[in-house]
């Protein structure tokens, strides 16, 4: 934010600010959707399955992203009226904290996202296998590793996000993950059509691929919307660190808050989507409602 004040000096760039009922009201719905994804995949059996819980943490790291956004904003807010101090030892303590959580959150989505789409692989291409190569007990200790290695990166980053062979590593990681990423979806989409051509004349089989087709069409939506929404965010943290003095890159920096809302934006969509290309889901969330009524 300082860093945003201070490129505003040398740009006629109008600083787009977004207000704070918005920044809280976007946050608390983003994380009572994904709460509630939580809650279903727990309450329902049928739905206690390896891509379930891969879901459930991609819904975990929504929910980190907006709770971060929604307690930066407590803290801006108690810094303006006067009871922290921006250059305070708690607050800076503080500070690294809330970047801790905000790289959780980024580095979370990633990864779960890269752990649905091989989920997704291995359900179209190993389907009969499927069930001896993606255990639940293996998919739970995939995602203990997950989320270890995201916690001790977050700390690591944090710790030294002023440093360039540190901010350097991070970036290139969230291009990197997503080429992969798009790189198993062609390979996946491209080895489908042929599947598709060779059985053709099996009508149950058929049935089977378009389900697992389903299942890759909505793993590409989750990405699309991840990208929509995070990349213009990790933009602004390069133009930050390489070029803040820049009237350009000052230019985008201006659109900050606008950047920070589509992080919380994409809290709000996931759960969407999991709610209506899910048929399980949705039936769990109609139970849920019913029984609270």
């Amino acid at each position: 934010e300082n860093t945003s004040d201070f490129s505003l000096n040398i740009t006629d760039c109008t600083q787009v600010v977004v207000p704070e009922e918005v920044f809280f009201t976007v946050a608390a719905a983003g994380i009572l959707e994904n709460l509630l994804v939580l809650i279903a995949v727990v309450r329902n059996k049928n739905l206690h399955l390896p891509m379930y819980f891969f879901i459930c943490s991609l819904a975990i790291s929504d929910m980190l992203g907006s709770l971060y956004k929604t307690l930066e904003n407590i803290f801006i807010i108690l810094c303006k009226m006067g009871y922290l101090t921006p250059r305070g030892d708690f607050e800076k303590k503080l500070d690294d904290a809330m970047d801790s959580m905000f790289i959780l959150s980024l580095l979370g989505s990633i990864f779960s996202l890269l752990a649905i789409a091989a989920d997704r692989y291995i359900t179209i291409f190993y389907a009969l296998r499927y069930h001896n190569i993606m255990t639940l007990r293996r998919a739970l200790v995939i995602l203990a590793i997950i989320w270890t290695f995201c916690a001790g990166s977050s700390i690591a980053i944090a710790l030294f996000s002023y440093e360039a062979a540190t901010v350097i590593p991070f970036t290139i990681l969230f291009p990197l993950m997503m080429f992969f990423i798009l790189c198993l979806y062609v390979h996946m989409f491209l080895l489908a059509r042929s599947h598709a051509k060779k059985i053709a004349s099996l009508p149950t089989s058929t049935a089977h691929q378009r389900t697992n087709m389903k299942g890759a069409i909505t793993l590409t939506i989750f990405l699309g919307v991840f990208l929509c929404c995070w990349a213009p965010f990790v933009l602004h943290i390069l133009l930050a660190r390489f070029c803040p003095h820049n009237p350009y890159c000052a230019c985008y920096m201006s659109i900050f808050h606008v950047n920070g809302t589509l992080i919380m934006c994409n809290a709000i969509i996931d759960p969407m989507i999991f709610a209506f290309r899910s048929p399980e889901l949705r039936s769990t969330f109609k139970k849920m409602f019913c029984c609270a009524r």
